[in-house]
């Protein structure tokens, strides 16, 4: 089932001509290398072209160049994909919790796998306002309006099927954007804060021009600021994340694997315990729509 073409606040996001991103030589994004972009005072519009297809060896398929150790963890998660995909018959999935490279590449990994299209919910709404500064001054200036295209994204997201949608905080912040969440199965991506910190900090380093030469300590100051920011947020947000179907935690996979070293745990790990989650889910579905059937 391919997108529909959609809208916020009179921005086209999806090209309605798109081909099914079941196929899988098609990216797994669906969105096109290149785009423009036309504004007006009251109306966004992105036009995209369609995108070409990929060969099997953009997919590590060919082998000729990739290592069976480069290899086999893609294989592991593709065989789980696999081993579900009846039971989650199209089912879309949406990822919750604080966006990080971990939760990007575990949704563009998991697309690919089950053969889905990936959406980042926030991704969305920035290209429909004309970039992330733009997005960003459009939240400042009308929060309403920022939190009504944060709905109209889920709100048109959960009415498609086959897609693994990184979902931003607005997804947890109303219960109309809860209820759109219920529409698929919804997965909190924990990681643990000091990792999202030094993610951060790595992201946002200043140069080492701009560096202060004379308070040693300078790093770790501005760690413990981050982390604080982040423990806010955290707190803010986990009743949201606490209302997910299930929660696949970055501490707990790495304990289960025995890794000493939590950056070990790599997208997928996390996806092989994303999908065997899902899995106990439609099991449990499958079985209380089985109770509640008359004899």
């Amino acid at each position: 089932m391919g997108p529909r073409a959609m809208s916020v606040s009179g921005a086209l996001l999806f090209p309605p001509c798109l081909p099914s991103c079941s196929n899988s030589s098609v990216k797994s994004s669906c969105f096109p290398l290149s785009q423009s972009t036309t504004r007006s005072p009251r109306k966004l519009v992105l036009v995209r072209r369609p995108q070409s297809r990929r060969s099997f060896r953009a997919h590590g398929l060919s082998g000729s160049k990739m290592s069976i150790a480069e290899l086999e963890p893609s294989l592991v998660v593709k065989k789980k994909a696999w081993e579900i995909s009846d039971e989650l018959k199209g089912t879309s999935i949406f990822l919750v919790g604080i966006n990080c490279a971990m939760k990007t590449s575990l949704g563009k990994l998991l697309a690919d796998a089950l053969r889905y299209c990936y959406f980042d919910s926030d991704n969305l709404i920035e290209q429909a306002a004309g970039g992330e500064s733009a997005a960003k001054s459009f939240r400042e200036k009308d929060v309403k309006g920022f939190r009504e295209s944060e709905t109209e994204v889920l709100k048109q997201l959960s009415s498609m099927g086959r897609l693994v949608v990184c979902a931003g905080d607005g997804a947890v912040q109303s219960s109309t954007n809860l209820a759109y969440l219920r529409h698929g199965i919804s997965i909190w991506i924990e990681v643990p804060l000091d990792l999202l910190a030094n993610e951060i900090l790595k992201t946002d380093a200043p140069s080492a021009d701009k560096q202060p030469t004379s308070d040693s300590n300078f790093f770790s100051e501005v760690h413990a600021q981050v982390l604080d920011e982040l423990s806010k947020r955290y707190n803010e947000m986990k009743g949201g994340y606490g209302t997910a179907d299930g929660i696949v935690s970055l501490q707990r996979v790495a304990s289960q694997l025995g890794y000493e070293d939590l950056n070990s745990v790599t997208p997928e790990d996390m996806a092989v315990e994303v999908l065997k989650e899902i899995e106990k889910l439609a099991r449990v579905k499958k079985m209380m729509e089985a109770a509640a059937r008359p004899f």
